[in-house]
């Protein structure tokens, strides 16, 4: 078909695809399957996709358990082809997707184990699988107008910058050539934690006037998540959101809502 004017298509906003990932008990599900953090009840328009038991005592709709990438294959395929009310889709969790993804990879090729054909191979073969079901959540979005909530766990990574010392930053548990798919996948990535600082212990005296005393790290228990990146974690988000948020989905909603235009179209306009 030849490009013309006549093929110029008009762009609409889709509901965001969304991954929040943290350390263990930062509130990640509570975040995605409830209207308010940390005790609401679960939002009827959420369904959840398992392949770990994540759900504590959080009563929310979701599939039966995904033992293999098949599964959660078969439950995608259910609410793109079936009638239903649901809204959001949440995927806990990428990382315990992604031995499932491993598993179908050897399956399919004949391999004892995803390190068996060496050089890395493996994982290059499950870029393929990784996209497969990425697409998948492209057309939940698309032609059923799902947002997407993936959850990840975290893990500590150093950082080799040609213009700066190696340092340490918060990155997605995933193999790095997943992590990079999913990166490229989303809208919004956010990264949950519990807030901390670090204050000096003022029960130590100090030797002389330069003793800093010694430095304790403490909480204040507030569940913060970052929308931006910075140099000690991942982070990123293609609207216009605050760099900071409370871990909460009503929260996350009224930034959405309060920063993100809706869409106008100057035809139409008085």
């Amino acid at each position: 078909m030849a490009i013309s004017l006549a093929s110029l298509q008009q762009n609409t906003r889709k509901p965001p695809r969304i991954l929040i990932y943290g350390g263990e008990g930062t509130g990640k599900t509570t975040f995605a399957l409830c209207e308010h953090a940390p005790n609401g009840p679960a939002r009827s328009d959420a369904v959840a996709i398992l392949t770990e038991d994540g759900l504590g005592d959080i009563e929310a709709s979701h599939f039966p358990l995904c033992r293999t990438y098949e599964a959660v294959e078969e439950a995608m395929g259910a609410l793109y082809s079936e009638d239903h009310a649901f809204k959001t889709l949440v995927i806990d969790s990428l990382d315990w997707l992604e031995p499932l993804i491993w598993d179908y990879t050897c399956r399919a090729n004949g391999w004892d184990s995803i390190e068996a054909p060496g050089y890395g191979r493996g994982y290059i073969q499950c870029d393929y699988t990784w996209r497969r079901f990425f697409e998948g959540i492209n057309a939940l979005r698309e032609d059923k107008g799902m947002t997407v909530i993936m959850i990840a766990h975290q893990q500590i990574v150093t950082i080799a910058d040609p213009e700066l010392p190696e340092y340490q930053s918060t990155e997605i548990k995933l193999h790095k050539r997943a992590a990079a798919i999913a990166k490229e996948y989303t809208d919004v990535i956010l990264h949950a934690r519990i807030k901390t600082f670090v204050a000096s212990d003022s029960t130590k005296p100090k030797a002389n006037k330069n003793d800093t005393g010694r430095q304790l790290a403490t909480t204040t228990g507030q569940r913060i998540m970052a929308t931006q990146p910075k140099p000690g974690a991942t982070a990123k988000n293609r609207y216009h959101l605050p760099p900071e948020l409370p871990l909460d989905w009503a929260a996350f909603q009224a930034a959405m809502q309060a920063n993100v235009k809706p869409t106008t179209h100057p035809q139409n306009e008085e």
